[in-house]
């Protein structure tokens, strides 16, 4: 099906893409991505839903925005999002749909996050990335851009049967649009090394639906049962076949559990 393009990158707006007829869904990319990593995750979703797909601030057709903190990116995204919908974040993009639930409710019907957690960064007993791999990642970024976004990508496939195709599809996802901008990159890894959401999540009036991939060297598939005894009243699913990127690994059955849960 055909993307019709909402909203053009400028200096005023983010970049939209929707698509579809049907309940509202938003998907949100994670860090160092843009919107088009979900390309054919929007093309299934929008035999059912109304697709809308954006680039966060700073990064691809959205480039020129910057916006460095949870706050001013969901204000941004609330701006030009539908007036209620589905909300469903990846990775980073999961602590911002999150974020949006929790302080925006009315603007959520229901909350679906990616191979995500409300903290990232793992301190005992918590389960996460070590917080040094986050600092290392902070200082290749100064060093290198380009190398860095690549290992991160690298990390994300890794452990997947199909590792090197998703490889592959996030490398041209992420070169068929501009750059991210440095600065937003920078302040994404502060968010992923700073951010907790464990105890705001406890007051979360949607319903929710966590998806992880059983061998996610980012999201150990462990913070899946953590998160069952942090929030009993919500869903989860592992994917068992699925890295850090279970809708491109499994995409059929990604598809078929948001469908499941969003309608």
């Amino acid at each position: 099906m055909e993307i019709v393009v909402e909203s053009v990158s400028a200096q005023s707006s983010l970049h939209w893409q929707s698509m579809g007829e049907g309940k509202d869904i938003v998907l949100l990319h994670g860090w160092g991505m843009n919107g088009a990593v979900w390309q054919q995750t929007a093309d299934q979703l929008s035999q059912s839903f109304r697709v809308h797909v954006v680039d966060l601030p700073g990064y691809g057709h959205s480039q020129a925005l910057t916006a460095l903190d949870l706050d001013s990116i969901s204000k941004l995204l609330l701006n030009q999002a539908p007036a209620k919908a589905i909300w469903l974040g990846w990775s980073l993009g999961g602590l911002i749909a999150s974020h949006v639930a929790i302080h925006h409710a009315s603007r959520v019907e229901k909350l679906i996050t990616v191979a995500s957690s409300p903290k990232f960064s793992a301190q005992k007993p918590w389960r996460g990335i070590a917080p040094k791999v986050l600092q290392d990642f902070t200082q290749q970024l100064l060093d290198n851009f380009s190398v860095t976004v690549e290992r991160f990508m690298a990390l994300q496939a890794m452990g997947s049967p199909t590792a090197k195709l998703d490889l592959k599809q996030l490398k041209k996802a992420v070169l068929s649009r501009p750059e991210p901008d440095e600065k937003v990159l920078l302040s994404g890894l502060g968010l992923l090394a700073d951010v907790d959401q464990r105890e705001q999540l406890k007051s979360l009036t949607v319903p929710m639906l966590r998806l992880y991939g059983r061998l996610d060297g980012l999201v150990p598939v462990k913070v899946a049962h953590d998160m069952d005894e942090l929030l009993p009243s919500t869903q989860q699913h592992i994917f068992s076949q699925s890295s850090h990127a279970p809708f491109m690994t499994e995409l059929e059955e990604f598809c078929e559990c948001v469908q499941r849960f969003a309608l």
